[in-house]
């Protein structure tokens, strides 16, 4: 038994290490990539918008996103990253003992391998390049926690495979190319999906300045941090303006409700400023991303 009454490898565990909230991340830029791939669709005469890639799409980002859970929890764990007494942020598995070391290591391979036993069928949507995309994926996923995330680089990978991957690959294999205007909504979506980074580091940027993880809230401090959050939700409702360009003004409306609701939660951040509170942040942070997914999708599908 450990604390809270866990068992060791409980599917209570388990569902813990996952962390089911995180899933929100994976799950908006697909679903960006898909409405923007279904409202163009219509241009065409054929039914070309696959339903069953749409599925692959999704299920392929849940278990990534897993996948990614499993590996900084155990790799976190491995370094000495995740302290038990000094962790402001959610408890995790392995530093808690919920579960073994052992058995992390064969969930990271079987999750790695699920994702890509999805990823494959892929390749008959979108090409051999899949293979590619998938690998570069996979590879990413653990060099984000073993040695990117230390040197300050989360920020990027957040945007480029939280936005500009996802987003324009999603579309890539339902229509089989993309265009400036979904690069451009790419990048407003992984602006949005960084903002979670970001609050998240603002909170553990001592923590994280001990462990010598050199984070831009740690190399340039927390008024930097919190400038930074209110950026991404601003930066990526001005980008909103391409869907404008295109025809669908709503997409650019709708969102302004997720700013609003940004707007708050950075505001709740200022007052909070340090601490183990900052997690309400953190899940206000991800409820927003979620609005501002849904507002853009159904901002381009409403006709």
């Amino acid at each position: 038994m450990r604390e809270n009454n866990i068992r060791i490898d409980s599917p209570r565990a388990w569902m813990l290490a996952a962390r089911p909230k995180t899933l929100t991340g994976a799950a908006v830029p697909v679903i960006i990539g898909l409405a923007l791939a279904y409202t163009d669709a219509r241009m065409y005469a054929d039914d070309v918008f696959s339903w069953t890639a749409a599925a692959l799409c999704l299920l392929f980002a849940f278990i990534m996103q897993i996948d990614a859970n499993f590996i900084n929890d155990f790799f976190d764990c491995l370094n000495g990253t995740d302290d038990v007494e000094t962790r402001l942020g959610p408890r995790r598995a392995c530093s808690q003992g919920w579960v073994r070391m052992d058995s992390m290591k064969r969930a990271i391979a079987l999750t790695t391998c699920l994702a890509c036993a999805c990823g494959l069928p892929l390749v008959l949507y979108g090409g051999l390049e899949m293979i590619l995309v998938g690998a570069v994926c996979v590879v990413f996923c653990f060099l984000y926690t073993t040695h990117l995330a230390q040197k300050g680089l989360g920020d990027v990978l957040v945007i480029v495979f939280f936005g500009i991957v996802p987003v324009c690959i999603t579309y890539y294999i339902q229509l089989h190319t993309f265009t400036w205007q979904v690069f451009t909504a790419s990048m407003a979506c992984g602006f949005v999906t960084d903002g979670l980074l970001i609050v998240n580091n603002y909170r553990d940027r001592d923590t994280d300045r001990e462990a010598g993880k050199r984070t831009i809230i740690v190399r340039f401090g927390a008024q930097t941090g919190r400038y930074a959050y209110l950026g991404t939700g601003v930066t990526a409702c001005l980008l909103g303006i391409v869907f404008v360009a295109e025809g669908h003004p709503l997409a650019f409306v709708l969102p302004l409700v997720y700013l609003v609701m940004h707007t708050f939660t950075y505001l709740k951040m200022v007052r909070i400023d340090n601490g183990r509170e900052l997690n309400i942040c953190l899940g206000e942070t991800a409820r927003n991303m979620l609005i501002y997914g849904l507002a853009v999708a159904i901002g381009l599908l409403v006709i």
